[in-house]
């Protein structure tokens, strides 16, 4: 068993290396190598994003299940093997999000300049913010510099992912283990304003959530009905819905104004208003949309941080889908 002495100086020692990791990280990583990087995955995340709204909370969301998992590494894109995204809890993980990567890494190695030089992570990152972007939401600088993990295990992703279901202190534990506030938390959230669910994620909420209440309490009668037409009980459970049912096609602070009428999808979302610790973060975020981008900004770029390889870690990938 470890003393209480070593626990301490293994977690400093983690801390600090992931302190030296996120600080090699820089917005003009690619200067020297690829100086118009940002403007080459724009070019083709636009294109993509005019084709289909999907491109959007396919990406964003792609970017979130990559660096919880595995640290932002695009261990999220392997295709061999048994990977990531194979696993059961990633059906949401649309293939648009996907595509969306390898267009924009094959419009970077066009350029000769840039071909083998940038990483697949940070093309995710880039892609994450001009989506966001694209959608109506904040324009950020990205910090760039990480490199790609050669590893991705469908047995990885089990204990890693929130969980619909979860309640505030799961919530704040699991994001509070990646380094990131229940600000973050709330902030990154609101990234439901362009997201969507499929029914068997939230069915129980509307018939079958106790034997006193068929309908969770917490829950928008009317919404709730509304839901039920939607995922009738013996239709596919894989019907995709929209997390904002108000404006679902505009990154925007909608979420939090829904979560104040009992519009949250999942338990996960409408416990932030419920629970008397974070409702007071969702009333600002509801009533002041610059500070619930201020937030995400913020948010997104810690998050953008978790588990990062730099340096000579990992590697920068020919192929996104499989290791060089």
């Amino acid at each position: 068993m470890e003393t209480p002495k070593f626990a301490f100086l293994s977690l400093l020692l983690l801390l600090t290396s992931a302190t030296i990791s996120s600080a090699q990280l820089s917005s003009g990583f690619y200067k020297n190598t690829c100086p118009n990087v940002e403007q080459l995955v724009r070019s083709a995340v636009a294109q993509k994003f005019q084709q289909t709204f999907v491109t959007a909370p396919a990406t964003l969301r792609l970017f979130f299940h990559d660096c919880f998992v595995r640290g932002c590494d695009a261990s999220i894109l392997l295709a061999n093997g048994r990977p990531e995204k194979d696993h059961p809890d990633q059906i949401s993980l649309a293939g648009d999000g996907f595509d969306t990567v390898i267009k924009a890494k094959a419009a970077v190695d066009r350029d000769p300049k840039c071909r083998n030089k940038v990483s697949c992570a940070d093309i995710l990152a880039l892609a994450t913010r001009d989506v966001v972007n694209l959608a109506g939401g904040p324009f950020y600088n990205v910090e760039l510099g990480r490199r790609d993990g050669r590893i991705s295990t469908i047995a990885s992703v089990q204990r890693h992912l929130p969980h619909p279901e979860f309640n505030l202190d799961q919530l704040n534990s699991m994001f509070n283990f990646n380094g990131l506030s229940q600000t973050d938390m709330i902030a990154l959230s609101g990234a439901h304003t362009i997201g969507f669910s499929h029914c068997n994620k939230f069915s129980n909420r509307i018939y079958n959530f106790s034997p006193r209440n068929r309908i969770d309490p917490t829950l928008n009668l009317q919404y709730a009905f509304q839901l039920r037409q939607m995922c009738p009980l013996r239709v596919d459970p894989r019907i995709a819905i929209n997390m904002d049912p108000v404006t679902p096609q505009k990154f925007d602070n909608q979420y939090f104004k829904n979560l104040q009428q009992g519009k949250g999808l999942f338990t996960s979302d409408q416990v932030l208003f419920t629970d008397a610790r974070s409702k007071a973060t969702v009333n600002l975020f509801a009533s002041n949309e610059g500070a619930f981008q201020k937030a995400f900004v913020d948010a997104v770029t810690k998050l953008g941080r978790v588990g990062v390889k730099t340096g000579n870690q990992g590697e920068i990938r020919f192929d996104c889908t499989r290791p060089n």
